[in-house]
């Protein structure tokens, strides 16, 4: 295996995306510090093993990505998360979006092509805007799954949930992402 060579400057160029990354997971803007300062240390001390089979943006995400389930990991032991994701308004929610017979009531826009809207640093802030008024379980659940691409297991056991639950809070952080990217990006009302 070869080693390949990374500096500082190679890995603090980085600072700025990963505290973007963190802070989204983990909606406290001290603790996405704390995680992206851990990463930036721990890339610093295993530089030469880097081997280059990735970029170095990725092996830093990576790291970020077992910081950020180590704090989520810390959390949960030491306080509950609360259960009251107010689960009211968004059971009335999916009345809204649905038929009595489960068919949309509108059904989503073209959204184009999903890699070049993603590439998209505006389309970016306003996805960003609509995470962070997600409840946090729900918030957390579809992060871990969808951005972080943890296994459902996994997910239940960091959230303290069943996987029916886990998949009930993967499917309203969807139906809510969705319809907030209509309002603030499609604009579909």
């Amino acid at each position: 295996m070869s080693v390949i060579a990374v500096d500082i400057a190679q890995i603090e160029q980085h600072r700025t995306y990963l505290l973007r990354y963190a802070s989204l997971q983990l909606r406290d803007a001290g603790a996405a510090e704390d995680a992206v300062q851990d990463t930036l240390m721990a890339a610093l001390e295993g530089a030469d093993r880097f081997a280059g089979k990735s970029s170095v943006k990725t092996w830093l995400t990576g790291i970020l990505k077992h910081k950020i389930i180590d704090h989520v990991r810390c959390q949960s032991r030491e306080q509950p998360l609360l259960s009251g994701d107010s689960e009211g308004s968004e059971s009335d929610m999916a009345d809204v979006l649905f038929l009595a017979d489960g068919h949309w009531r509108h059904p989503p826009s073209n959204w184009g092509d999903p890699d070049k809207v993603l590439e998209n640093k505006a389309f970016m802030a306003v996805f960003e805007a609509c995470a962070k008024i997600l409840p946090e379980k729900t918030a957390r659940a579809f992060m871990m799954r969808e951005v972080m691409e943890c296994d459902t297991g996994e997910i239940c056991k960091e959230l303290n949930v069943t996987t029916t639950n886990c998949w009930v809070l993967l499917h309203r952080a969807r139906l809510s992402l969705r319809e907030c990217l209509e309002a603030r990006w499609f604009g579909k009302p």
